[in-house]
């Protein structure tokens, strides 16, 4: 039987299960990949668990995130999670060297490989011909110690790219497109892999920034072949030994279609504040701006600075604007500033930051209030830039480079000049210094773990009791995403490590007065919320179940679940169910009070059962879609707890 690409990396990496559509399948994991601000649990994990040293090809932590040192709190973590890769035998990218997806793509990925990373934009080595996943932290470091991971068996999506981008129209429009055609949950349940003729037009950092936003789709990976282009990306980083073709067989089929014509494609602008709410440019033109920002891991290549770069050289940006920059990687900027591209930026008037996530997850370059912000990130959800009732637009370099010179949102395709055509440096500039190299096993053994005052251990969370009566403290509405339910930014993620305080700001954007009612339930009764449609969309941050956990969280009933979030709650002892009709969740209001008799029974016995409403004549009927693993986890508490069940 001809086989995709997708499928020939899951049957390669298939431990358990069965290739069937809606079955759990467990997969082995060759590397993994943490950022710092999910890191720093991911290390406390391993401690917890003991691991003597990594059992994957290769693991890497990077510092992108937490790189604003305004007191102690994330240099004291930059040193714990320093020591903590040393101890367990991990690489380590230091505060400066860049965002961890566009590094890893440089240094480590592998065609061929599985990678599962605590960062929702892992999926980005998808470019490489890699099965990359984004998972939340403890799944990581279950891999870390080399047991495979469990997801629900994909549907696989074929796009079959023709033609060739239009001068204006580069790699970001074609994801956009995909965005307009599918929205944010158009992906869930579903490996999105790229094939046809175009590819042939698009380069290994084009392919890069469609997969990257694949995690906006909701899909759980995309996955493009490993051909001629990723052969000439890795000899450019002296890596060729590590290339192996990887195509799809002649006749392979997908379980559903799709196809873009590049030639077709025009400049399209996320609007606010949704990367699904996706437009023509022509829409917007004449909407004026406050901010310009060129980076991040949704426009990390050379050419997205360089054709910013050449299209405000010799020019002076709009009055009153700020336009920022955004390197994503050390190695990269080095280019940037030999080929003179970095000078240009800066004559223009650009400001020039440190190689990171920085403005992309509200880390530094808030917006002003009232204003809007035409950003190349790859998300924009409300607050996620560090301002309430921020204005954030998406958009490509090319957008942003000509919105920034006349102060509104522009088609690129109205400046009176030329495209710029980008060739890459003739001597590409290959820097791994300061992407420390693992220790040896026996050297590992000698490290002792640096903790700073910041880093408190996990808190012991109970198993599930079999009668539960819980009150709704939050009813949400739909694509409620982890930024709303735990912020990210540079005044909430130095807390990573510390879960009493970080769950001070859970839900604070959508109801101020959540943290001291769940603090009220957390010792007695717990608590439920309710939500619409795609709850937990956005980042994997694992804290986004665990905050709300600690609180006293027990039960969350929606519409639908965001993948990584559904597996965030089950990972920590939270029931995640659906409605099994829609107009349920119009029979409930917060404070209502739920009352689960026979919970466990339930939930290894049954899909579906009845939740009685305290005081309310009728009931509801709920779902779920746990396996018989993760429904012992529930049961356990959490997977911390069912992991010392079975070493005991």
């Amino acid at each position: 039987m001809p086989l995709n690409v997708a499928q020939k990396l899951i049957k390669d990496h298939l431990v358990s299960g069965t290739i069937e559509k809606g079955k759990e399948i467990g997969l082995k994991i060759d590397q993994t990949l943490c950022q710092d601000a999910t890191g720093t649990m991911v290390m406390l994990e391993l401690e917890a668990m003991g691991l003597d040293y990594a059992k994957t090809e290769a693991s890497a932590q990077y510092v992108d995130h937490n790189l604003i040192q305004v007191d102690s709190k994330n240099p004291d973590d930059h040193l714990f999670l320093e020591s903590a890769s040393k101890r367990f035998g991990l690489h380590y990218s230091r505060p400066g060297n860049g965002v961890s997806h566009p590094i890893h793509m440089q240094r480590l990925a592998k065609p061929g490989k599985t990678l599962l990373g605590s960062d929702s934009h892992t999926c980005a080595n998808g470019c490489m011909g890699m099965l990359a996943i984004g998972a939340g932290g403890i799944d990581v470091a279950m891999a870390i110690t080399g047991e495979p991971i469990y997801i629900t068996m994909p549907e696989i999506m074929g796009v079959e790219i023709t033609g060739e981008l239009p001068d204006w129209v580069s790699a970001k429009d074609v994801i956009f497109e995909m965005l307009r055609r599918y929205d944010v949950k158009g992906g869930v349940g579903k490996i999105i892999e790229y094939y046809g003729p175009g590819l042939d037009n698009l380069s290994a950092m084009d392919r890069h920034v469609i997969a990257n936003m694949g995690a906006e789709l909701g899909a759980t990976a995309t996955v493009f072949p490993s051909d001629k282009e990723i052969k000439r990306f890795l000899k450019q980083q002296g890596r060729e030994d590590d290339w192996t073709e990887l195509k799809a067989d002649k006749g392979a089929t997908y379980d559903l279609t799709d196809a873009i014509n590049l030639s077709e494609l025009e400049p399209l602008v996320a609007k606010p504040s949704s990367p699904g709410n996706v437009v023509s440019v022509t829409e917007l033109k004449g909407t004026p701006i406050y901010q310009s920002y060129i980076g991040s891991s949704a426009n990390p290549g050379y050419r997205d600075f360089a054709i910013a770069a050449e299209i405000v050289k010799d020019h002076r940006i709009a009055d009153g604007l700020s336009f920022d920059i955004n390197p994503t990687s050390r190695q990269m900027l080095t280019n940037l500033v030999q080929e003179m591209h970095i000078a240009s930026l800066l004559q223009a008037g650009g400001r020039l930051h440190q190689a990171g996530c920085n403005g992309c997850i509200g880390m530094g370059q808030a917006p002003a209030t009232g204003r809007n912000s035409l950003r190349t990130t790859p998300r924009n959800f409300p607050g996620r830039s560090g301002t309430n009732e921020d204005s954030v637009f998406l958009c490509s370099p090319e957008t942003a480079a000509a919105s920034a010179l006349t102060g509104e949102i522009t088609d690129p395709r109205t400046l009176e000049m030329k495209y710029p055509k980008i060739n890459e440096p003739k001597d590409k500039t290959i820097d791994d210094r300061l992407l420390d190299p693992p220790l040896s096993y026996d050297d590992a053994q000698k490290v002792k773990l640096e903790k700073g005052p910041n880093i408190v251990s996990i808190p012991e969370m109970g198993a599930l009791p079999n009668e539960l009566k819980v009150p709704i403290l939050l009813s949400v509405g739909d694509n409620i995403s982890t930024d709303e339910i735990l912020a990210g930014g540079a005044r909430v993620l130095p807390y990573r490590s510390n879960l009493p305080e970080i769950s001070k700001f859970t839900f604070e954007a959508i109801d101020p007065t959540y943290y001291d009612r769940g603090m009220d339930s957390k010792d007695t009764s717990g608590h439920a919320i309710i939500g619409g449609y795609n709850y937990g969309q956005g980042s994997s941050r694992e804290h986004a179940a665990l905050a709300p956990r600690y609180l006293g969280l027990r039960v969350a009933i929606v519409k639908d679940f965001a993948r990584i979030h559904w597996q965030n709650l089950i990972n920590f002892g939270v029931i995640p169910l659906v409605f099994s009709e829609d107009e349920e969740y119009n029979k409930l209001s917060q404070g209502d009070v739920l009352e689960f008799s026979n919970l466990r029974n339930n939930l290894k016995n049954s899909k579906e059962f009845s939740v009685a409403i305290k005081g309310k004549e009728g009931k509801i009927t709920v779902r779920h879609t746990l396996s018989p693993r993760q429904v012992d986890i529930i049961l356990a508490g959490g997977l911390i707890n069912w992991i010392k069940q079975k070493q005991t």
